[in-house]
């Protein structure tokens, strides 16, 4: 009888192990966890391995570019490694150290920062790693292989003149800048050329680091002197600030222009009750499938353009259908 006893828990714990030993791909999800590791330079073979180090994702004009450039690396069969810098130079230079340790064979990069970016960019020339350099130019450009970017300086013209159309006697506007900014500056050098001789007066609001400021600088403008008929805004969250204002004092009567072209601006241009009445038209999409190209090229030791500016536009209330409101052109 013990013996039988004895026989049957072998039995019962055998059956047990045998049904523990098959279970290994089958059940819930709990039970065949899967760990999704770092995405590495080393991960597959097979194309080209990309950097793209971004200076803020959370801006769509980057996140479109970034998209942009994906997509066309994508079609080689390559792959790109993203980093997010969130505005912060400090950690783009860190991001940027770990796009090498994870060895990238080139970096597609937008700056947070001209001039602090200058310890990443020698550290890749140190590692022989081509830097395609995207939109607003750093400061150690000779540490760079390429340059792409947008015609700024026409961004603003394209402004200009159609104001001098709107406005053929003159009259009296404001100028939003930036000077440090090496983009906006190039856009507002073009819209004051294409303005020069105009018959305008000009006040100039310099918006430094907070465009926060801007609503408050314009109340003042506006208040000392009532007739002022247009804005030119260096970039799209300009133009956001000076719409926002503009509607806060109720004066509709105001000819908004900017220089960028965002979802945001071009809605307020379908807009017809708004003052918003063109922008200067950037392409991210054209500028990171450019990028690609470049440093394609510069991989496979072909024929490439050192720098290169993408086509500027303009976009108004009459045409703006055209390029839609839903997205970047």
């Amino acid at each position: 009888m013990k013996k039988r006893n004895i026989l049957y828990v072998l039995m019962t714990l055998f059956a047990v192990c045998f049904i523990s030993g098959c279970k290994q791909n089958v059940g819930t999800p709990e039970d065949n966890a899967v760990v999704e590791e770092t995405e590495s330079a080393e991960d597959e073979t097979g194309g080209h391995v990309y950097g793209f180090s971004a200076a803020d994702l959370s801006d769509p004009f980057y996140e479109v570019l970034k998209e942009s450039a994906g997509s066309m690396i994508e079609e080689e069969e390559s792959r790109m490694l993203v980093r997010d810098a969130g505005g912060d130079p400090a950690l783009q230079n860190t991001q940027i150290q770990e796009l090498i340790n994870e060895g990238v064979e080139a970096v597609l990069l937008c700056p947070a920062d001209p001039v602090s970016v200058t310890p990443a960019l020698e550290a890749l020339n140190e590692a022989d790693i081509p830097v395609i350099n995207l939109y607003m130019r750093v400061e150690a450009a000779d540490l760079t292989s390429a340059f792409v970017g947008a015609d700024d300086y026409n961004a603003g013209k394209v402004c200009g003149d159609d104001l001098i159309g709107r406005q053929p006697e003159g009259g009296s506007l404001v100028i939003v800048d930036q000077p440090e900014n090496p983009a906006v500056n190039e856009r507002i050098t073009g819209f004051e050329e294409a303005v020069a001789g105009g018959g305008f007066e000009v006040d100039r609001i310099d918006t430094g680091d907070d465009y926060s400021l801007i609503p408050g600088q314009l109340k003042t403008v506006l208040k000392e002197n009532p007739q002022i008929n247009a804005v030119m805004c260096g970039d799209d969250h300009m133009a956001e600030q000076v719409l926002d204002t503009l509607k806060e004092v109720e004066r509709d009567d105001i000819l908004v222009y900017s220089a960028g072209g965002s979802p945001k601006i071009k809605s307020a241009l379908a807009d017809l009750a708004s003052p918003m009445t063109g922008a200067g038209a950037v392409s991210p999409i054209n500028i990171g499938k450019t990028a690609v190209k470049t440093a394609s090229a510069i991989l496979e030791g072909g024929t490439y353009e050192q720098e290169t500016y993408t086509d500027t536009f303009f976009i108004s209330k009459e045409n703006v259908d055209m390029y839609g409101t839903d997205g970047w052109q």
